[in-house]
């Protein structure tokens, strides 16, 4: 059987979403549904391509020398890839044939069983935590995090290198209590290699009224740069890595 993959866009040259210079392959689907999200069009949209793991590797292959001098490579984004786990398992599996370091960005929402085929062939997985709080979760996601922090745990037991993405939104994930709640969740796993404070912008919402979807954040501004200061200084009081250009 052909394996293919529903893709939704490519970013040949990335430099945020992993180490080095990424290609970063977007696919479609997601079982989130973020007030903030600024791919909504990734959800369930049938404006994808499917490609086979010929066809991606062949269009990978091209970026090899980008990958080698600035240690780079391929990262699966989305939507959410690990829906297309089959996939994800398959092209990463190709890329470490052809040497090429492989990264996952992933809220974490997905099945172990699942997940534990995949990241046999991850090097680094960029992981979303959106908020420690279930309930609070499941207000800004529409999920709740149990899958999430079983995965994170996961992660550590495999030593799996991780890199936490803390989405920093007012209102929905700035209060300090539970942002000390998810440091003490952290400090237990000796994988993450650091944390990215990610502040909340709003460069998603002509996307979300493009889709005539209603964006119930219009009310939320970015965070400032004191609310910024005030919670890297939490996780820095438990000496988790915070990422060099977040201090």
């Amino acid at each position: 059987m052909t394996i293919t993959g529903k893709i939704h866009s490519v970013e040949t040259c990335g430099t945020v979403d992993g180490p080095g210079i990424r290609y970063v392959l977007f696919l479609s689907g997601c079982p989130l549904r973020c007030k903030y999200c600024h791919n909504p069009d990734t959800w369930a949209s049938p404006m994808y391509k499917s490609m086979t793991i010929d066809e991606v590797m062949g269009d990978v292959k091209k970026y090899k020398p980008y990958f080698s001098f600035s240690k780079g490579g391929i990262t699966l984004s989305g939507g959410e890839a690990t829906l297309q786990w089959e996939f994800v398992e398959e092209l990463f599996k190709a890329c470490k044939d052809e040497k090429i370091h492989t990264c996952l960005d992933t809220s974490g929402y997905c099945d172990l069983e699942n997940a534990e085929k995949f990241l046999a062939y991850t090097d680094l997985v960029l992981l979303d935590i959106k908020q420690i709080n279930n309930k609070k979760h499941k207000e800004l996601t529409g999920v709740d995090n149990t899958k999430i922090l079983q995965f994170a745990k996961y992660l550590n037991e495999k030593n799996i290198p991780t890199w936490i993405r803390y989405v920093l939104v007012p209102e929905y994930s700035d209060d300090e209590e539970d942002v000390d709640d998810l440091c003490q969740f952290l400090k237990d796993l000796n994988n993450v290699e650091k944390v990215e404070v990610i502040p909340y912008h709003e460069m998603g919402v002509a996307k979300w009224e493009e889709l005539n979807l209603t964006y119930s954040l219009k009310h939320i501004k970015p965070p400032t740069r004191e609310n910024i200061e005030r919670i890297k200084k939490i996780f820095l009081k438990y000496n988790l890595p915070i990422a060099e250009d977040e201090l």
